[in-house]
């Protein structure tokens, strides 16, 4: 047995996306939209879009290759890999498998989750409570999605949505935590207002109002109580980075949870679209690379969507 910490952190991060950008002009020319619609109701404005070639392995091995880099672990450290997705093509060998081979790590446990776009802290916190149980001491954790292979291109109001990316963080043990236990949860109740059609080709789905009101009024609250879980008030956060599902549910929720105003709030989604499970890693280490959020910063991650689920914690950045 590996000796039980008290907690992890996160110590690296890493994140890719496709090189082609869909603007909203180009889907004026697939859907009856325009720009000016498409901004007013989601705020986004651009989207990236995977290659044909280019698949969720692809994209995760990628972000995940940077993150070990710049954690300085060596490939045999890495105890566990964990990759959040719902696009992924392939059942067996998982995505985390193959990512696992691609960087040369030698023997780490590897699984999928699939718990939509609430999968990245879920997945977070899952690594967290692995390390702190003393069975891995370095884990790779990935939201990755190919959102693109299942839009359907005709309907102008969930096409505009969607893009493709991953991002990774590697996180290790440590005798001073700096992830924060988890709240997380669902309402199995509502869980068709975000869903892929169950079909051999699934296709993205949702009830687009009904999941703004659930988010804006009912998950505010619990974004405070993963603060609160980690023993902080929201206004000492440094930043806050939601699922990024548009812009319009990121600034309302935001509003709610009376930050300072000098947080850092992400709003990647409106150059991203929604990635999914990978709209959180994605939009956090974009923030860190640009020197957004200063080192050992308490940040709130908080993720939901189809479920409808919902996972967040408090971080230090690393």
């Amino acid at each position: 047995m590996e000796r039980t910490l008290s907690g992890s952190r996160v110590v690296a991060l890493g994140h890719h996306q496709p090189e082609r950008v869909l603007t909203n002009a180009d889907l004026e020319k697939l859907v009856d939209t325009n720009d000016e619609w498409i901004l007013q109701r989601t705020g986004i404005s651009t989207r990236r879009i995977a290659a044909e070639t280019e698949s969720v392995t692809d994209m995760a091995s990628a972000a995940a290759e940077k993150a070990l880099a710049a954690s300085g672990l060596a490939p045999s450290d890495i105890g566990q890999v964990i990759v959040a997705t719902c696009s992924a093509i392939d059942r067996s060998p998982s995505i985390a498998a193959q990512v696992a081979a691609r960087l040369s790590l030698p023997a780490p446990v590897c699984f999928d989750l699939n718990n939509a776009c609430a999968g990245f802290c879920t997945a977070l916190a899952t690594a967290d409570h692995t390390l702190r149980a003393g069975a891995a001491q370095h884990a790779l954790v990935i939201g990755a999605e190919k959102m693109s292979d299942l839009v359907d291109w005709t309907d102008r109001s969930s096409c505009i949505l969607l893009g493709d990316g991953a991002g990774a963080a590697i996180i290790s043990a440590s005798d001073t935590p700096g992830i924060s236990p988890v709240a997380w949860g669902s309402d199995p109740s509502r869980g068709n207002a975000v869903r892929l059609v169950d079909q051999w080709q699934p296709r993205f789905a949702q009830e687009g109002q009904a999941v703004f009101r659930w988010a804006t009024s009912e998950l505010p609250a619990v974004a405070a109580q993963a603060c609160e879980r980690a023993g902080i008030a929201t206004t000492d956060l440094a930043g806050i980075v939601t699922h990024q599902a548009n812009l319009r549910i990121v600034e309302a929720m935001t509003r709610k949870l009376k930050l300072s105003d000098d947080v850092v709030i992400a709003r990647d989604v409106a150059v991203s679209g929604n990635t999914s499970a990978a709209s959180v890693p994605l939009a956090l280490s974009k923030m860190v690379e640009r020197g957004e959020l200063p080192s050992g910063a308490p940040v709130l991650l908080f993720a939901f969507g189809g479920g409808l689920s919902w996972a967040g914690q408090v971080i230090t950045t690393p």
